[in-house]
């Protein structure tokens, strides 16, 4: 997918919403959060039942007004009714970067609510599409167990073929890529400072190579900035990345005012 079907309707991200026009755009897994990743995942959650707590760290000069205080980390708690597992939302001073991209967005589930320690956790930056994020809480949400693996890693992989993406020529057990050789999926290496409960997580040496992990992101030009980045610890069970998976590579239009600017021309996009 390259060139807009209506390249006469102008698409500036920096516009206010208000005065952009809807578009049903495609592939999903190039079309960015339309500037409502918060919204869109806390609507569902919501939905699911989810309550929600906000903190607000910040700093308060002496004598001065409150709707002055410069506030440094912004958090939004939701945790499930049964308190197995939460997604926090977090702008902060001292961001947790991956891929260079600050994350938005870290989901979390435990096997036992005494227990104070999550057993695996998931991150997502910005511009991850929305409906992927969502479906994976779905998901998560319907599991009695939110901590035990029900499936293998082929699960994920079949999930992104059914949509047309193809699985790598040397690693086609392990790792897949969109037909436009943007988006990619790899089961492999975590990323540092990845939360995982795993035992040989926490025993692992430096040099050592640890339990794998599925990563994905989008990088819309070869050593360019990615656009966005999603990484789940070893842990996270392979069903719950395969539903991730199955929205991200979904052929399924979406809706969306803004287009992230990386990757305009390669959306198809018809007005809705």
């Amino acid at each position: 997918m390259e060139a807009p079907l209506y390249p006469d309707f102008p698409l500036d991200p920096t516009t206010p919403r208000g005065g952009q026009p809807a578009f049903w755009v495609g592939p999903r897994h190039l079309a960015g959060d339309d500037g409502r990743f918060y919204d869109a995942v806390a609507d569902t959650l919501a939905g699911l039942g989810w309550t929600s707590l906000t903190i607000v760290r910040g700093r308060q000069e002496p004598d001065e007004a409150p709707e002055d205080r410069q506030v440094l980390r912004s958090t939004v708690l939701h945790v499930s009714p049964d308190a197995l597992r939460w997604a926090q939302w977090s702008l902060a001073d001292e961001p947790f970067h991956l891929g260079d991209l600050p994350i938005a967005w870290q989901i979390s589930a435990r096997a036992e609510a005494s227990s104070p320690l999550a057993q695996w956790s998931a991150y997502f930056t910005r511009e991850v599409p929305g409906e992927a994020v969502a479906d994976f809480l779905v998901a998560l949400d319907a599991r009695d167990q939110p901590a035990v693996p029900l499936a293998g890693p082929k699960l994920v992989l079949d999930a992104v073929a059914a949509h047309g993406w193809f699985r790598d020529i040397d690693q086609p057990w392990a790792a897949a890529t969109d037909p436009t050789f943007t988006s990619h999926i790899s089961l492999g290496e975590v990323p540092p400072l990845i939360q995982d409960a795993d035992p040989r997580v926490l025993a692992a040496e430096a040099d050592a190579e640890g339990p794998a992990g599925w990563q994905a992101w989008a990088e819309p030009v070869l050593g360019a900035p990615c656009l966005w980045a999603a990484s789940f610890a070893a842990s996270v069970p392979h069903d719950l990345v395969a539903a991730f998976a199955a929205s991200l590579s979904s052929t399924a239009p979406v809706l969306r005012r803004v287009l992230p600017e990386a990757t305009q021309e390669r959306l198809l996009r018809a007005p809705a």
